[in-house]
């Protein structure tokens, strides 16, 4: 059974600084990815999903710092490597997909030459030996006829194929670890469907763990395995894919899923978008970041940061509240 810890973060804060200002866009997040595992890491646009995420592989802009907290990663304390260090780790040990292809690839370089050079640095093939494993690659992601395709340029694939493209780079070096952000925003449903089950596939065969970025919901029902919901920077729930679907503790869970069409309803249902907007993070709110729009919220709720309480071995949520198992209100947990 595949249960060794192979990610490990806690309490993580990443802050932006630009003109004196601090942007808070990671706050104290912890959670942990072991091998084998499909994490699914859901929320709005500026929860700090990414960011997190480019603090794990070690990409942040200049004007990024972590405050505090710990990533070990294969035993190793992320935090405590060179800049040189962290750049043998990128692409070798762990792997990411970035959600827009077309910025994501250089549109002056063929697409062969793209895939070979991590080949050649990571795992220092020779040039006829790196086009050869890159045509293997391209073939693997489903590219037709990769022998012809090595010597085209990006603007000559489609959405789809240029998602596949940076999905074999990011398979170059036999990753543990593959980190996907978004990769299917920009796709239509056709196309996402087909990414989705790719990654499935590769999964499956390699064994390597996943950790699946994405503000829909829907993307991650049958993709992953675990669920964390962030939230202002912080998680708001975690549990395994079933616990966030049919049991969700924490009211911005319920609030993202009632926003979601469901078609096997059998009637029709207006759905329901999320008042407000989501809080500033130069100045958050010093209680529960999703006060503001939560229907519940009390004054308690807005000046205090509610803990994690657990609801089983798998599920916790950062709630003073509960709700009963057909997600009606019950009242504040004693």
């Amino acid at each position: 059974m595949k249960n060794r810890k192979l990610l490990e973060i806690k309490d993580l804060r990443t802050t932006f600084v630009s003109k004196g200002i601090r942007t808070q866009a990671v706050r104290g997040v912890s959670l942990s990815v072991n091998e084998g595992d499909i994490l699914g890491i859901v929320g709005e646009s500026g929860s700090g999903k990414s960011v997190l995420m480019k603090t794990v592989i070690g990409i942040l802009p200049e004007n990024a710092e972590i405050e505090s907290g710990s990533i070990v990663f294969e035993e190793k304390e992320l935090t405590k490597l060179s800049k040189k260090e962290l750049q043998k780790l990128q692409g070798k040990e762990v792997a990411m997909v970035f959600q827009d292809p077309m910025t994501a690839l250089n549109p002056l370089r063929k697409i062969g030459s793209q895939v070979e050079e991590i080949l050649k640095r990571h795992r220092k093939l020779s040039k006829s030996q790196a086009k050869i494993e890159a045509i293997n690659l391209l073939r693997k992601v489903g590219i037709p006829s990769p022998e012809k395709r090595v010597d085209q340029y990006p603007h000559e694939f489609s959405g789809g194929m240029r998602q596949r493209v940076l999905i074999s780079m990011a398979l170059a070096c036999n990753p543990k670890l593959l980190i996907a952000d978004e990769p299917t925003t920009a796709l239509d449903v056709t196309i996402q469907a087909q990414i989705l089950e790719l990654l499935k596939e590769i999964q499956k065969e390699s064994g390597m763990s996943i950790i699946l970025i994405t503000h829909d919901l829907g993307v991650v029902a049958n993709m992953c395995n675990r669920i964390v919901v962030m939230y202002g920077g912080m998680v708001m729930e975690e549990g395994t894919a079933d616990q966030i679907f049919y049991m969700p503790k924490h009211p911005y869970t319920r609030a993202l899923l009632h926003a979601i069409p469901k078609l096997d309803s059998g009637s029709k249902e207006r759905l329901e978008p999320i008042p407000g907007m989501a809080p500033s993070l130069i100045d958050p709110p010093k209680g529960c970041a999703f006060a503001a729009r939560c229907i519940y919220a009390t004054e308690r709720c807005r000046n205090e940061l509610p803990p994690f309480r657990k609801s089983s071995d798998s599920q916790q949520s950062r709630c003073f509240y509960t709700f009963d198992l057909n997600g009606n209100f019950i009242g504040e947990e004693a």
